[in-house]
């Protein structure tokens, strides 16, 4: 892949995987094959990969339904691949980064990237392991489940799905612009110089909706009205963007939102939680936190508020409001709470416990 691309209809002949075909992996990667790119699936969950080489990738869109036949492999038939390939768009959990990386490395050509189309600040170990010319970071707002094996409920049509792609490091530029085409089959998409920047804002919208809404079993939308809750999800964006600030990294818009608002660390998260609501979530749409959870899976709790905890810890500073949400987190995954309404009130008992014991500033 020695040629720099920047037209769409100069994919023809490139070599894609998608490795990590969950909603989001598989709805992406059956716009790539509808687009007649040349993709394969590789995923971890057997009952997925057989549903899908038995029957195609169902995509359920909020106005249409496509089934898309695909190639793909289990983690176990990736020892058997002979090709290797130009673009690896990587959709596993943040926790599974490592590994994966490390498991698709011997099948990625020696000019090709892998790309982190992922939640979390995952780009680092991409770099680590691929090397710093192989290696670019995305971020992605889609909205979509998969609670049946080969179907996707795609609640955010093409038009509201987003993508922001860059490179971590000047030697992986020249990829930036591939990354971006064959993304841009999946969604809007925008190339970015300050992807770090970018990742973490994603994150500061992450902390605010993704496990307090699981916590409580609400969809998005109905966490954000439940008595309360609202404040405690901007409280924990806002944390998330004191860490962004201490650590020198940029408020910046996402979602191509533009405006005051949405860069001035003030007005951030709230602006950014309300464009979340009124126009890329639908009012059941769940988060991917409760979506694992209800697969007695473990989520990301870790990279997304554990980021923040861990961050402002380094600066001296406290994380009250994402500290309770990691414990009550690590307690239903421990099997010892059960996600529900009735958690609210402990809580937020929790966050004003904690917040009491603070040091002063």
């Amino acid at each position: 892949m020695n040629r720099r691309v920047t037209d769409a209809a100069e994919l023809e002949g490139l070599r894609i995987a998608v490795l990590g075909t969950g909603a989001n992996g598989s709805g992406i990667g059956a716009d790539l094959a509808r687009a007649g790119l040349d993709v394969t699936f590789v995923d971890q969950w057997p009952a997925n990969v057989e549903a899908i080489r038995a029957q195609g990738v169902r995509v359920e869109l909020p106005s249409d339904v496509e089934v898309t036949e695909v190639r793909v492999l289990h983690l176990c038939e990736a020892a058997e691949l002979r090709e290797r390939f130009d673009v690896v768009l990587l959709l596993v959990k943040a926790y599974d980064t490592r590994w994966a990386c490390e498991l698709i490395k011997p099948y990625v050509a020696d000019d090709g990237v892998v790309v982190g189309v992922q939640n979390g600040m995952t780009a680092d170990d991409i770099v680590e392991i691929m090397g710093p010319h192989r290696a670019l970071g995305a971020v992605i707002e889609v909205t979509a489940a998969m609670e049946t094996p080969g179907v996707v409920m795609r609640h955010s049509g093409h038009d509201r799905s987003w993508f922001a792609v860059g490179a971590p490091d000047p030697a992986s530029e020249r990829h930036v612009a591939t990354a971006a085409a064959v993304l841009r089959h999946a969604g809007v998409v925008e190339v970015t110089d300050d992807i770090a920047s970018a990742k973490w804002m994603k994150l500061v919208l992450n902390a605010a909706e993704l496990v307090p809404s699981a916590i409580l079993d609400l969809s998005i939308a109905e966490c954000a009205r439940f008595d309360g809750m609202r404040e405690v999800m901007l409280e924990a964006g806002n944390e998330a963007i004191r860490a962004a600030q201490l650590m020198g990294l940029r408020i910046r818009p996402i979602f191509g939102m533009t405006g005051a608002a949405a860069s001035s660390p003030e007005t951030y998260v709230a602006t950014v939680l309300d464009e979340l609501l009124a126009e890329y979530v639908l009012p059941h749409s769940r988060s991917t936190v409760l979506q694992d959870w209800s697969k007695g899976r473990r989520a990301e709790v870790g990279q997304i508020n554990g980021a923040v905890v861990d961050t402002l810890a380094r600066f001296g500073e406290t994380a009250t409001v994402n500290r309770a949400v990691v414990e009550l987190a690590a307690e239903i995954e421990a099997g010892r709470l059960t996600p529900g309404t009735h958690l609210r009130p402990a809580l937020t008992a929790r966050i004003a416990e904690l917040r009491e014991r603070a040091p002063s500033a």
